[in-house]
């Protein structure tokens, strides 16, 4: 069984001045495998970012099945949808906006244990612990953890980020918009080491395809493309596709999947 399985998502919101809503999400289905990567690629507006909040129901579909490890996410009470929301985290694009300015980072990453109540099985000294060493895996290191959101680099925020989301150890993991070939290879030792399912999302084509086993290419709603990273990448069948891989230059290495390399803190 598919850890995720999507079918028929449908999204539409109102558009001023017209009787006839826009369909954002059009149809849309696939699945996620237990330790794969799914990329969805496509331009800006193209309905990718809001494909992920549906699957996580930060928003709610107008049409469509969500099965997440077997359980009918849209069949949920808020109560019995959030023993599974600890299971599956986002890791949004812009790595500022998502940190809260005013509390330091280790209260950041320490505060989904709050949350969802894991702090109470674990003293004070256990959780910092835990914090640090999460911290320490993603490259940041002590010096990290009582200084503030703005003291960082984008990049290093990028980190904090998924720090935070991975405090909770989910079984998947959202990832809107990483910006760097780095974080992809971290990505990618997580993956190997925590086995994590990612819904990796990016308007670059070659970025998605160092880290996604499959991947669904979207236009306008709708997916244009699905299927195994070298089918979609070296025999794309839609035009739309072609046209993606030709605007975004490919990324340095002598292989399409980055190479097995550590990545050290970047304090």
């Amino acid at each position: 069984m598919a850890l995720v399985d999507v079918s028929g998502l449908i999204k539409s919101y109102p558009i001023a001045g017209s009787r006839e809503p826009q369909r954002v999400v059009d149809a849309v289905s696939f699945t996620i495998e237990r330790g794969q990567t799914l990329g969805i690629v496509g331009e800006s507006g193209s309905g990718k970012s809001t494909v992920a909040r549906l699957l996580l129901r930060l928003i709610e579909p107008d049409a469509g099945r969500i099965h997440f490890d077997g359980h009918d996410l849209l069949a949920l009470s808020p109560g019995k949808l959030r023993p599974l929301r600890r299971r599956m985290q986002i890791v949004f694009q812009d790595p500022y906006a998502a940190l809260d300015p005013r509390m330091r980072v280790r209260d950041i990453v320490g505060e989904p244990l709050a949350i969802f109540g894991d702090k109470g099985h674990y003293s004070e000294a256990s959780s910092g612990e835990r914090v640090l060493a999460m911290l320490r895996r993603v490259g940041l290191d002590e010096s990290a953890l009582l200084r503030y959101p703005h003291e960082f680099s984008g990049g290093q925020r990028q980190r904090i980020n998924l720090a935070r989301a991975l405090i909770l150890r989910p079984d998947l993991l959202v990832l809107d918009e990483p910006t760097s070939a780095r974080i992809v290879a971290l990505l990618q030792e997580l993956q190997r080491e925590l086995q994590l399912t990612y819904l990796f999302i990016s308007h670059s084509l070659p970025l998605v395809r160092l880290l996604s086993d499959n991947i669904l290419v979207m236009q306008a709603g709708r997916v244009v493309e699905y299927g195994n990273w070298q089918d979609v990448c070296e025999s794309p069948r839609s035009a739309y596709t072609r046209a993606l891989l030709a605007a975004t230059p490919e990324l340095p290495g002598p292989s399409p999947r980055l190479e097995e390399t550590p990545v050290r803190p970047s304090m």
